[in-house]
């Protein structure tokens, strides 16, 4: 099961009700755009026990179209890189 953002957004709300959902619903989209900003600007994000979000940029490159076999040019472009920390990996692996 995926966790979707108004799933969050009602955990927050179940979790915290001394805050209103239209503040927790506020403060999630400040705290994913400052995310995507710093992202695009190229710097990287760091949370301390969860894991770092970087970019890195892809080299232009001649791939082909698996359905017809022909060759299509795609351009540089950046994509996002995840890392996550040993502890998040060991809870996930269930390690001590």
């Amino acid at each position: 099961m995926a966790i979707v953002k108004s799933k969050l957004l009602k955990q927050l709300s179940d979790n915290y009700p001394n805050f209103l959902k239209k503040d927790l619903e506020k403060f999630m989209n400040i705290f994913l755009k400052e995310i995507k900003d710093a992202l695009k600007r190229g710097d990287r994000v760091e949370f301390r026990g969860f894991g770092i979000w970087s970019t890195h940029l892809q080299k232009a490159r001649i791939s082909r179209n698996p359905k017809t076999g022909e060759k299509v040019h795609t351009p540089e472009k950046k994509t996002i890189h995840f890392k996550m920390a040993k502890d998040l990996f060991n809870k996930i692996n269930e390690k001590k």
